[in-house]
């Protein structure tokens, strides 16, 4: 049947190299983990921290971060083993449609684009609040309709910040995938150095009775506090660890991604979870976790506590800086999976369309642009952030199925990296994630479901018919 005919690792690794849709390979080792830095380290750290401290998971907010850890290096090791098997762009649903076939590898590509999409969005409205707060301690502030969308206030017409930061990291993006992985770079060193100083610095501030009790006792509702919370609390931050997924969608531009691929996801993954567990325990030790309760900026709570106003400004900085990068990887990782569907057929071809000087496909992030900051400007989306979350765990449920199928339809396949303990390792990874969206509200379930069924629509009304697979009326193997 059609609808789950396979595309076989040969054909995809051979249309990789045609030269009217080739991406420029200029990414090493250092760029892909910190690209990976780049999205893990923003949104999640410095706001939903305090968030699902307060209302999940009290001080054991740090076995929450554990857990998705868990969960994320389990499926980590199952993208390496695609990311070196087929190093091209377009991550998870790359990999579904060399295994699981074209429907299933159409809903995870529609998926990611929902995830990367409302991620960067988010995450702009965040980075648009802590600009407007820092331009405040120089005295300058911007018109109240210019900062807020009609729906944060009568008044408000537009959030301009938001737009402008989406337009010109997009821009960026057009210009050439170097130049961005290497101001990515700049901002991640920026950014864990004052992660790193918040860190150090506030544990001379913690206050041992802050973490009793450690894990506070469920009120009687699931996912609030006791081992429900911690769970649910697992599932929110999981838009913090998008990261990986995203350095896969850049496969294509890696210069030796047999190599560097399982660096760059299981690198970054690494890094990051330690900073993360440092930076919560050291948030929730500071002060007591009930402060946090609808504070949407629980590390400006904490600053305070700190005597140097220039350390404050700098962290402030480094917090934007922080959100920055996050939006530029989450752009970055959108406009690949659309650039994939594309040359699949499955989209129109300007998706796929390649600067002839720059080598990026600067059309689909054109349209990205545009479609994101009207999100970004006019809608208070930031209670979309679980959306990103059951997005990633879905993604990662996938590549741990297919890395299964695959090791049973191409069991002689070169495999450079490969995912150790099959099936144990992919299973785990699985139930983890199934145990993390099983957590998540009911709402963010009818959200997915809802998206779901627009991709459908349109998989069923233009992209079944415009498929080369299926116009080829061949298996993947022609």
């Amino acid at each position: 049947m059609s609808l789950f005919r396979t595309k076989s690792v040969e054909v995809i690794l051979a249309e990789s190299e045609d030269t009217t849709h080739h991406l420029k390979r200029t990414l090493g080792p250092v760029n892909l983990v910190a690209l990976g830095i780049g999205a893990i380290i923003g949104a999640g750290l410095f706001s939903l921290t305090g968030i699902v401290a307060a209302d999940n998971a009290g001080p054991a907010v740090v076995l929450s971060f554990v857990v998705a850890a868990v969960g994320c290096a389990f499926a980590g090791m199952c993208y390496s083993e695609f990311a070196t098997m087929i190093p091209i762009a377009g991550s998870a649903y790359t990999y579904a449609y060399a295994t699981m076939g074209e429907l299933l590898a159409w809903i995870i590509g529609w998926d990611l684009v929902l995830e990367y999409a409302v991620g960067a969005a988010t995450v702009s409205v965040s980075w648009s609040s802590y600009v407007v707060r820092l331009l405040h301690r120089f005295s300058i502030d911007l018109p109240s309709n210019l900062i807020h969308c009609p729906w944060d206030m009568p008044a408000g017409l537009i959030n301009l910040p938001a737009i402008l930061v989406i337009v010109a990291i997009s821009v960026l993006l057009m210009i050439g995938i170097s130049e961005s992985a290497r101001t990515n770079a700049v901002i991640v060193i920026i950014k864990v150095t004052i992660v790193v100083i918040v860190i150090a610095i506030g544990f001379s501030y913690i206050k041992p009775e802050n973490y009793t009790p450690f894990i506070p006792p469920n009120t009687g509702k699931f996912g609030e506090f006791g081992i429900s919370g911690i769970m649910r609390a697992a599932a929110v931050i999981f838009f913090a660890y998008i990261g990986f997924d995203a350095v896969s969608t850049a496969a294509q531009e890696a210069k030796k991604p047999k190599r560097d691929m399982p660096l760059g996801i299981i690198g970054s993954l690494i890094i990051c979870t330690i900073l993360y567990v440092l930076f919560a325990h050291v948030l929730t030790g500071m002060v007591n976790y009930r402060t946090f309760r609808g504070d949407a900026a629980p590390v400006e709570t904490v600053i305070k506590l700190f005597p140097y106003a220039w350390l404050q400004i700098a962290i402030n900085v480094g917090i934007i800086a922080g959100f920055t990068s996050v939006i530029l990887v989450m752009l970055l990782g959108q406009s690949r999976v659309f650039y994939s569907m594309s040359r699949d057929g499955l989209l129109p071809a300007i998706f796929s369309d390649v600067h002839p000087k720059w080598r990026t496909p600067w059309r689909c992030n054109l349209i990205f642009m545009l479609f994101v900051s009207l999100f970004s400007g006019l809608l208070p989306i930031s209670s979309l952030g679980n959306m990103t979350s059951i997005g990633t765990l879905l993604a990662f449920v996938i590549v741990s199925i297919a890395v299964m199928v695959m090791r049973r339809t191409n069991p002689d396949l070169p495999r450079p990296y490969r995912t150790p303990l099959v099936p144990l390792v992919p299973i785990l990874a699985i139930l983890v994630c199934l145990a993390m969206m099983v957590s998540l509200d009911s709402l963010t379930w009818y959200r997915l479901v809802v998206w779901l069924a627009i991709g459908l629509a349109i998989y069923f009304g233009y992209s079944r018919h415009h498929s080369h697979l299926v116009k080829a009326g061949a298996d993947g193997k022609h």
